[in-house]
């Protein structure tokens, strides 16, 4: 093999990441070419490990077992109970998988779950998620979260902010960069010309002002400025009536407004297989789309396929960026 590697972070070490990342390995040894950034003995028992020293040496040692890039966290890991002394470490593998990968030593990202209160009270961390932290490393304002699967892709334009905020937080220019954002991300896959739907925030897209006004006095005149400037979108639609199999044929991408609007749709048809895309970054990044599952960590049962689906479509999406740039 002679593909540049994808870094893959260690992510929480309480969780199922170690165990998913074996199981990964193990479908994936005869494919493809990923390397973990993280501590070896986190590892389950018995999982083959090549240590590491560069990820160049990645393509060369996949098929004996798993490379690491070795890193020591501290501890021994305890499934299902995070330490505060891992955080730092946890922390400073994602900062590592960035600058391998913005330096042209890693081909993408793929990130195993962090628990976010975790990182909060053992590194200090201020950032909610993944996403935000991402954009901080690569220096970028305008990011958003995808989530994708073989059925659908949606981006939520606020994430993880209270219910109750959401209507202050979502102001035009917030949708405006998301909705570009999404539609340049979209474009740089190979996507000539993206479909965007786009969800109202009021049940029934606001009824004509029946049950609320952003959709008349924001959403609809931002969607009517973006068609001009050359977009293909519609809306605002209901957000009950857009994800039924007919709807999903006529977008690419549904754009919705808080986090739940697009994440429940979206893990009602392919739990199993969704992945987490952050868009903007200047570099691919996926994730599983799931937690940390602490209830499961250690017993062996954690499912890999989101993680196996995230390292897959960080490969073809790098692909299709090499290809974009070479048409450019």
């Amino acid at each position: 093999m002679s593909r540049l590697p994808i870094a893959l972070t260690s992510g929480e070490p309480a969780g199922v990441g170690p165990e998913i990342a074996a199981k990964a390995w193990d479908a994936l040894k005869d494919t493809e070419v990923f390397f973990l950034i993280g501590d070896p003995t986190h590892l389950p028992a018995g999982t083959p490990v090549v240590e590491i020293l560069a990820p160049e040496i990645a393509a060369d040692a996949m098929g004996e077992g798993l490379p690491v890039l070795a890193r020591d966290f501290g501890a021994p890991r305890v499934p299902g109970v995070a330490q505060a002394v891992h955080a730092p470490r946890v922390v400073e593998a994602i900062g590592e998988a960035v600058a391998l990968t913005r330096a042209g030593r890693a081909a993408a990202i793929c990130t195993n779950p962090i628990h976010k209160k975790a990182l909060q009270d053992g590194a200090g961390v201020g950032f909610p998620g993944h996403t935000e932290y991402l954009a901080d490393l690569a220096g970028v304002d305008d990011v958003v979260m995808m989530l994708a699967c073989d059925a659908l892709r949606v981006v939520p334009a606020t994430i993880h902010i209270a219910l109750e905020d959401v209507p202050a937080a979502l102001t035009r220019e917030r949708l405006d960069r998301t909705i570009r954002t999404t539609d340049a991300g979209l474009r740089a896959q190979g996507i000539a010309r993206p479909r965007i739907a786009v969800a109202g925030l009021n049940p029934h897209a606001g009824e004509g002002g029946a049950m609320g006004r952003a959709e008349i006095e924001m959403i609809a005149p931002l969607i009517e400025a973006l068609r001009a400037d050359g977009l293909e979108i519609a809306g605002p639609l209901p957000a009950d009536t857009m994800f039924h199999p007919e709807a999903r044929a006529r977008y690419d991408v549904a754009v919705c407004m808080y986090h739940d609007q697009a994440l429940i749709p979206i893990k009602t048809l392919d739990f199993a297989h969704g992945v987490n895309v952050t868009l903007g970054l200047g570099f691919v990044r996926t994730s599983p789309d799931h937690g940390t599952a602490f209830d499961i960590a250690g017993t062996g049962i954690a499912d890999p396929s989101s993680l196996i689906a995230a390292l897959r479509m960080a490969r073809e999406m790098t692909r299709e960026m090499t290809r974009e740039m070479a048409a450019g």
